[in-house]
């Protein structure tokens, strides 16, 4: 069958320096859970092939667990976080030997990173796995990413590696995020024989057409993918969701023709700085604007001032990243504070010679500056 090519597409790839490729579970699995090293053969070519045109290519691999099952004969995927933890360990190894063996017989080597959530938190961590990614691109090693599960505090939780791979994508200049799964995309109804083709503009509802939540195997569904999708859009990140199955699939992406579903960057492109600040870092606690300060940022751009704060929640201390709410509780921005959280309790609702009074000193004018705060794409019209 011949594909159409679409013009959107291949202006979209043609502008593309780097495709960040995230291959699902299901994608490399057979039936029986074990790997499918005829599949991963057939992606690591394709890989080469982009390669060749001169775009660097990260591959965001989940398989890990179900390769564990194979290795140690379990006979299923466990139920309980420390067996699931074992199975992830000893199916890394297997999972990367496989990727490192087909990448050799190119030429290639692969090079594994392992990730928690941590390591996009802290501001230091996230720049130095951007800076080992730029380095192995220069060595012409291909990165092969997965959460690593077995010290994740939080289990197994990056959602079947999808939101993993938007935090990637952020990461790197120019790219294009490529979320491989077993479904041909977004369909507008479980009787549809074709999916949506183009997404122009990210809309809310497009949660309310997702119908299985999660296939065999793996642990995100269409509604991770939704979720990481939202937050790579709104930094200017396009991503297309395709079936990994399908023979000559990034070929295809590659050429431009309309596999998938493409949803299209519906944000403008952020510095890499605020990328971390709105889209990256976990908040570590909230405060809550009055209705004038969130005009404030909203509008006019302006910084956040101590007399606009009506609570303040959580534990935080200075340069932490903390989540910016109007008076309904609905978060609308993200910043890097200038308080830890008890000087912010008493700084809050206060103007500045009030504080001078309280603390004997005004260490900052702003709560949070607006050099170091992003308005989140999806409040915006809030």
């Amino acid at each position: 069958m011949n594909t159409p090519v679409s013009l959107v597409r291949r202006e979209l790839i043609e502008t593309a320096e780097t495709l960040v490729v995230k291959v699902g579970t299901n994608v490399i699995s057979r039936s029986d859970s074990t790997l499918d090293v005829d599949r991963i053969a057939s992606l690591v070519e394709a890989v080469e092939r982009i390669r060749q045109t001169g775009r660097r290519v990260v591959i965001v691999s989940s398989g890990a667990v179900g390769a564990g099952i194979d290795v140690l004969e379990l006979g299923g995927r466990p139920g309980d976080l420390p067996h699931l933890q074992a199975a992830a360990a000893a199916g890394q190894a297997r999972l990367i030997h496989y990727y490192d063996d087909c990448l050799g017989q190119h030429g290639s080597h692969a090079a594994q990173l392992l990730l928690t959530a941590e390591d996009f938190t802290e501001r230091g961590r996230y720049l130095n796995v951007r800076n080992t990614l730029n380095t192995l691109f220069e060595y012409g090693a291909v990165p092969i990413v997965n959460e690593n599960d077995t010290v994740s505090v939080d289990g197994i939780g990056f959602g079947d590696n999808d939101r993993l791979a938007a935090l990637v994508t952020n990461l790197l200049p120019a790219p294009l995020l490529v979320l491989l799964t077993v479904v041909d995309g977004l369909f507008a109804g479980p009787e549809d024989q074709e999916p949506i083709r183009l997404v122009e503009q990210w809309d809310d509802g497009l949660f309310d057409l997702v119908h299985a939540e999660q296939s065999h195997g793996g642990r995100g569904g269409m509604t991770g993918k939704l979720e990481a999708i939202k937050s790579a859009t709104a930094v200017g990140e396009s991503v297309i969701v395709a079936n990994g199955t399908r023979p000559d699939v990034l070929d295809d992406v590659l050429a431009g023709r309309e596999v998938g579903t493409l949803f299209l960057a519906h944000g403008a492109t952020l510095p890499a700085w605020k990328r971390w600040i709105g889209y990256a870092a976990t908040p570590q606690g909230r405060v809550v604007l009055d209705q004038g300060a969130c005009r404030a940022l909203r509008e006019s751009g302006g910084s956040l001032l101590p007399i606009g704060v009506t609570a303040v929640e959580g534990s935080f201390v200075h340069g932490d990243i903390i989540s910016l709410a109007d008076p309904d509780g609905r978060e609308f921005a993200r910043g890097l504070v200038n308080y830890d959280a008890r000087d912010a309790r008493e700084v809050a609702g206060r103007r500045s010679d009030e504080i001078t009074d309280r603390l004997g000193s005004l260490p900052y004018s702003e709560v949070v500056h607006r050099d170091n705060l992003v308005i989140l794409e999806d409040a915006a019209s809030h």
